[in-house]
């Protein structure tokens, strides 16, 4: 019989904030927050046979290959930002709410970010997250579906412990709808991503429709949540979801910078890894889209090829110096923090806890970070 965990009682000393603006320091409270209902979800998927269990412990930073704990250096570096269950746990507390209970919801964020990447890894090929080779890369693209699926399941179980932590039943199935409806958000954006690979028509429109589902509505619906959790009204859970979006907007734009020009040491992924992979991102739409016509031409054919090679891509970084590209997106980028440094100030416009100037400081973090 698998027992439930105590909720989880978190210890706000002397008006400290959950976490530091910076992300991984060691004592991070959101794996303090997290961990518990993490364990007891992976739990789930023990049983005759290790691997399952083992390949999304080795997924979410909790183990290496042959399934053995990480040293604390190695899993920090591993886990990720766990940027969702952050804004989730703090949204919570900006609003004047304990951000413990909040803690189940964080956990079934993470799992859930961590099925989409899984999956995404298999579909996009690529062989390396986080300085380390991905699951499929080491077990197979069809044992990674089955781990991704697992996580995916798994990701519900921390929900129904929601009651437990204090949270009316309602809410409780407010909450779990608008899980699943934000996840068929996320695929549907990864369905328009797909489908743009290869393709000359997308627009700078069309592209930010695809993101604003498949990286933005998680951090959306992470803002509103933990708005709800902490007591928030309604008008103010919706403002804070509009800051998720800005911020999730601008955190794949980064990503989308970093994929082309950031360094395989902080990134964990080699140099201009998305121009191989002929990924859609932004700075490719606008060179295409803005650029002349010789650009243009020369992206479409590299584009339409089956692959990039060496020169090809030395020769669309050329493109992009001489457009320009990469300071114009610096400043969708500026642009977006800004915005959702805004819609938090309209949300919250007087600061009940330090919550608010932890996701501020936050949020500028994330418009400047090189991993």
């Amino acid at each position: 019989m698998v027992t439930s965990p105590r909720p989880v009682q978190i210890d706000i000393e002397e008006g400290v904030p959950l976490v530091s603006p910076g992300a991984n320091r060691e004592g991070d409270r959101v794996d303090e927050a997290i961990r518990p209902y993490l364990d007891l979800a992976i739990a789930a998927l023990d049983g005759q046979d290790p691997m399952l269990a083992g390949m999304v412990r080795y997924h979410l930073g909790l183990a290496g290959e042959a399934f053995d704990p990480l040293p604390r250096d190695q899993a920090v570096r591993a886990q990720g930002k766990r940027l969702r269950p952050r804004v989730a746990l703090l949204c919570c507390e900006a609003v004047g709410g304990d951000a413990s209970r909040a803690a189940p919801l964080a956990a079934a964020l993470e799992m859930l970010h961590n099925f989409t990447l899984i999956h995404d890894d298999i579909q996009d090929q690529s062989a390396q997250r986080r300085h380390r080779p991905t699951v499929w890369a080491i077990w197979g693209a069809a044992q990674a579906i089955n781990a991704g699926d697992a996580l995916f399941a798994a990701a519900h179980l921390p929900l129904y412990r929601l009651p437990e932590a204090g949270v009316p039943l309602d809410l409780t199935m407010r909450l779990v709808e608008g899980f699943d409806r934000m996840t068929i958000e996320i695929v549907r954006g990864q369905v328009l991503d797909l489908s743009f690979e290869g393709g000359a028509a997308v627009s700078p429109d069309d592209y930010l429709t695809m993101i604003d589902g498949k990286t933005a509505a998680i951090v959306r619906y992470a803002a509103w949540a933990g708005a709800l959790l902490g007591g928030a009204s309604g008008e103010t859970a919706d403002r804070l979801a509009t800051f998720g979006q800005a911020l999730g907007v601008g955190f794949q734009i980064r990503d989308d910078l970093l994929g082309i020009w950031g360094a395989p040491a902080e990134t964990g992924k080699p140099a201009a890894d998305d121009l191989r992979r002929r990924k859609q991102s932004l700075p490719v739409v606008l060179l295409r889209t803005d650029g002349d016509a010789i650009a243009r031409d020369e992206v479409t054919r590299w584009y339409g090829e089956a692959g990039i090679d060496e020169a090809g891509v030395g020769r669309m970084l050329d493109l992009f110096a001489a457009a320009g590209v990469r300071a114009t997106v610096e400043a969708h980028i500026a642009l977006l923090h800004d915005r959702a440094q805004a819609a938090l100030l309209a949300a919250l416009p007087e600061a009940a806890t330090p919550a608010r100037d932890v996701l501020m400081a936050y949020t500028e973090t994330l418009a400047h970070r090189v991993e």
